[in-house]
């Protein structure tokens, strides 16, 4: 089907998974999560998002044991819809990665900031209110020249330091962990939610698709296993992702709000390094804490612009787009051109600034719910057995309940002018570059088993 090169294994699509979901928004965006529910809300919605999203894990596990193709969605809607959804679910689905490229490099500048103040100088522009500073902003440009460079590289390389950067986090994090025991109260948990209970784990489960986006990244490589990979390797990588991800972003947030009241924080800019500060009384610790973001954020940017490239690639290779993002380097065996393509666009994009970041939350969070939708849409009609099916009913009505709470007027949270405007804005350009480039048909085929 292709000729990237095949060299990751199990624990590569672990890392790959778990890295494309877990990036900094536990450390960016914590002030936002306990304004919006609480710390019980907060782990509340993880929770219950993670084990809704437990049968749209196992149908992406089955469809891409059956259908190791790079397009994923692309392929799987191709068997059963005529070309058109199967272009519309991939250029969603690709919005749904690529957003969070920009978010990542806006982010590392703000990390920067926080511990280099002196960073939030030269103001180039504003974009909805917010400054735009020339250090920062050189600084997210950097880091998105380096993930472009890293991938064009090859998957070898970017797999390594994903695989690196990952299990980083997750031994510092534990570190810090035990370090704190002690050092908090539970009585700082109180109140449980930031109003009532339902509303405030609403508020919250609306972004959970959004920080949870990433254990359907696995499939992007699959044409990339190594030739001694077991096909089971795929679904016990995308259901150790999901789990690892439920665990951490419920641990970190109850040893937030155990560190210090919680509604104290939810007015502080980077609350959980507030949190950590006050209760080591050490900038040092901060600046131990900063570090494990960073490679968090290294990893969630670089599995995202896999992901992204991959479904470029797959867009190219199906003539659903041009056909030049099809094209395979000769020596590197990656889809150079996609790669290069995405560096750019997420180069433009980061541009805009802080004015993105929550924003992108939202629309990130539909974006991935209609890709997890035609999955399981395409699953049901693709699997004879009604067990499976019964799996991919479930799994559609959690996808379906997740778009609606975005798009009904009358649920809290729901879109606004911004996020509609970026959604539209985005489906435009996708009918303007599909005009351009006619497509394959695909017909459907029943999954055996």
């Amino acid at each position: 089907m292709s000729s990237l090169a095949r060299r990751l294994r199990t624990v590569d699509y672990f890392t790959l998974g778990f890295g494309t979901m877990v990036g900094v928004g536990w450390l960016v965006l914590m002030d936002d999560w306990l304004t919006r529910g609480g710390p019980a809300g907060v782990m509340l919605a993880f929770a219950i998002g993670g084990l809704a999203l437990l049968p749209i894990a196992v149908v992406y596990g089955r469809l891409v044991m059956a259908i190791p193709d790079a397009g994923s969605e692309i392929a799987y809607t191709a068997r059963v819809f005529p070309s058109q959804a199967s272009f519309a679910t991939g250029w969603m689905m690709m919005l749904a990665y690529l957003i969070v490229c920009p978010w990542e490099a806006v982010a590392v500048g703000r990390l920067a900031a926080y511990l280099f103040p002196g960073l939030d100088t030269l103001e180039l522009y504003r974009v909805a209110g917010k400054a735009v500073f020339l250090p920062r902003l050189a600084i997210g440009l950097a880091l998105t020249a380096a993930i472009t460079l890293i991938n064009y590289r090859g998957i070898r390389l970017s797999a390594s330091i994903q695989k690196w950067m990952t299990f980083a986090l997750l031994a510092m994090f534990a570190a810090f962990a035990l370090s704190a025991v002690g050092r908090g109260s539970l009585e700082n948990l109180r109140p449980p939610f930031s109003r009532g209970g339902p509303i405030s784990v609403l508020l919250v489960l609306q972004i959970v698709p959004y920080f949870m986006t990433g254990f359907e990244s696995v499939p992007k490589c699959a044409e990339e296993a190594s030739p001694e990979f077991r096909k089971r390797g795929f679904l016990l990588a995308i259901l150790a992702a999901l789990g690892v991800g439920v665990v951490f972003y419920t641990s970190v947030v109850a040893l937030v709000a155990y560190l210090q009241p919680w509604q104290e924080l939810a007015s502080q800019r980077f609350a959980t390094a507030v949190a950590f500060e006050h209760a080591f009384r050490s900038r040092r610790v901060v600046g131990l804490l900063l570090l494990a973001a960073l490679f968090s954020l290294v990893k969630v940017f670089n599995g995202n612009f896999v992901a992204a490239s991959r479904l470029l690639f797959a867009l190219g290779r199906r003539g659903l787009v041009h056909a030049g993002f099809g094209r395979v380097h000769e020596r590197n065996l990656v889809p150079s051109v996609a790669v290069l393509a995405l560096g750019g666009a997420t180069a433009l994009a980061t541009c805009l600034g802080d004015a993105i970041l929550v924003p992108v939350t939202e629309v990130g969070s539909m974006a991935s719910a209609l890709g997890w939708l035609a999955a399981c849409v395409a699953y049901f009609y693709l699997q004879p057995a009604l067990k499976e099916r019964v799996i991919a009913v479930t799994g559609m009505t959690v996808a379906a309940l997740l778009v609606l709470m975005k798009i009904l007027p009358f649920i809290p949270g729901h879109f606004t002018l911004y996020e509609w405007s970026a959604l539209m804005i985005w489906a435009a350009l996708g009918l303007a570059v599909r005009r351009r480039a006619p497509a394959l048909a695909g017909g459907p085929e029943l999954m055996k088993g």
